[in-house]
């Protein structure tokens, strides 16, 4: 049976082939922006929203391919607010120096789809508290990862240099870069797509 990750997620793709997961991507199309709009109009918070869109994007594929189809979706909460990525450095010098020396949540969702429908879900969070970092490790934090900043939603990888802006993490490895993994793998043991 075929692994389909339906993501371009280059930490999503990191972590699967990193654990020994035969798979491949395929790119949703899901309009994310339209579908957060809705579901913040319906008063859906931050890890709905995440689950949302992780089974959208897994069921959209699988009603055109064979196989189980990985959908996954992170979203970052900070003070009961979401927050997207960032598009620019200088909005992702921002959104670091609002988060600087608080805590924030990264609510990670994984649905698996199969013939058109959800069959398994998993969605968790981590909480990560920035240190109080200066000024001058910001401009240098930015100026060596520069576009990578841009990412994550959090503008870090905590995989790189972004491990050094936090004081505190409280959580699953997996679940900050954004695919809760070990849920996963068993499901994957029990279709026989990994050896159990």
């Amino acid at each position: 049976m075929s692994v389909i990750l339906a993501s371009k997620s280059a930490a999503r793709t990191a972590v699967l082939k990193g654990a020994g997961v035969p798979f491949e991507t395929a790119v949703s199309g899901v309009d994310e922006d339209s579908v957060k709009t809705a579901l913040l109009a319906e008063g859906q918070d931050a890890r709905a929203i995440a689950e949302a869109l992780a089974e959208l994007k897994a069921v959209k594929i699988s009603r055109g391919r064979s196989g189980l189809v990985i959908g996954a979706d992170q979203t970052l909460e900070f003070e009961g607010g979401l927050y997207d990525k960032a598009e620019t450095l200088e909005a992702a010098r921002g959104r670091l120096k609002m988060l600087r020396a608080k805590p924030h949540q990264l609510h990670s969702a994984v649905v698996v789809a199969k013939d058109g429908a959800p069959i398994w879900r998993e969605l968790v969070s981590a909480t990560l508290t920035m240190r109080d970092f200066s000024d001058a490790f910001l401009e240098d934090y930015l100026a060596n990862e520069g576009e990578q900043a841009l990412g994550s939603v959090g503008c870090y990888r905590l995989e790189g240099p972004g491990a050094q802006l936090f004081s505190r993490i409280e959580g699953d490895y997996f679940t900050i870069l954004g695919l809760p993994l070990m849920g996963l793998l068993e499901l994957l043991r029990n279709h026989g797509i990994v050896a159990r």
